[in-house]
């Protein structure tokens, strides 16, 4: 399953995203449930949300009936998070 979420991530979603500095991962597949995390620029925009129901959602979903929902894992990079710790401790 993963393989046939990854190949319709890479022909419909991968190149929006890179449009724009973005990208997507699979996180994780089970029982209609597909977790994705994403990348780059696209991870910090405030319309990931968006970008995840109205792209992402719709192009897997239509492709692969079996994908129920797609629900869009956010959490810090370890990088995102030591940069903040700099900033937080003036270590800047």
């Amino acid at each position: 399953m993963i393989e046939r979420i990854e190949k319709v991530l890479d022909e419909k979603v991968r190149p929006a995203l890179a449009a724009h500095g973005g990208d997507v991962r699979v996180i994780d597949y089970s029982d209609g449930v597909l977790q994705i995390g994403l990348l780059g620029q696209c991870s910090v925009c405030p319309a990931a949300h968006l970008t995840t129901e109205m792209l992402i959602t719709q192009e897997v979903k239509a492709a692969i009936p079996e994908v129920t929902s797609v629900f869009l894992e956010q959490s810090a990079s370890e990088d995102m998070l030591e940069m903040a710790r700099k900033i937080l401790n003036h270590m800047l």
